[in-house]
């Protein structure tokens, strides 16, 4: 019994001296983490862990296309990955970006900053266009029209993607010539980029909307 308790109190010296020493380095992480984590901190890396994730700013994403560049240089070849995004608020607001990166999501996320700064305001009337027009970027043309409420969004692929992102629940489309996603987004976007309201008209020509 004696030589029991012996080994039970040489157990438990044993586990205080190595509290003892691991006492010192935890003091001296714990005074890192509260130097690094201080709100008046300037400069050196911060954790990823520790930064506020921005909330959401209730913003339509719609991914079109993504291809996969290969760039040959002196050393080899380069692969890389370009993305076209369409970025909407639902209420009449677009922007279309493209970026490259090394990676899918931050191709996509480069794009999508680029689609924010890019966004424009279009003309409609309650949820359709004021008036027929042409879309044209390269060989892509998109022609729309607008449409009596429950017509619903009549188009396919890119053209639908930016339709929905502005807000449009109602629209007849066809596109012509080249299906390539980034002429067809283009081309849509430049054609709802040039429609024009009565009252936007009216103002031009420095006239009332009743004589025109």
């Amino acid at each position: 019994m004696e030589n029991v308790q012996e080994v039970e109190v040489v157990a438990v010296d044993a586990q205080q001296e190595v509290q003892q020493e691991a006492a010192p380095a935890r003091e001296q992480q714990q005074r890192r983490n509260f130097r690094d984590n201080r709100p008046d901190r300037k400069g050196g890396r911060r954790n990823n862990r520790d930064r506020v994730e921005r909330e959401d700013d209730g913003l339509i994403k719609k991914t079109v296309s993504i291809n996969r560049v290969t760039k040959v240089v002196k050393g080899g070849r380069t692969m890389r990955f370009s993305a076209l995004v369409v970025v909407g608020d639902g209420k009449g607001s677009v922007g279309i970006g493209m970026a490259k990166a090394a990676e899918v999501p931050q191709a996509i996320e480069k794009a999508n900053l680029r689609a924010k700064k890019a966004m424009v305001k279009i003309a409609l009337v309650d949820t359709t266009i004021p008036h027929e027009t042409i879309g044209v970027f390269s060989k892509g043309h998109v022609l729309m029209m607008p449409a009596q409420p429950g017509t619903g969004v009549i188009a396919g692929g890119p053209v639908r993607n930016v339709l929905e992102a502005v807000g449009i629940k109602d629209i007849r489309t066809k596109s012509y010539g080249s299906n390539n996603p980034i002429n067809c987004v283009k081309a849509t976007f430049n054609g709802l980029k040039s429609l024009r309201t009565r009252e936007q008209i009216a103002a031009l020509r420095g006239k009332n909307v009743d004589e025109i």
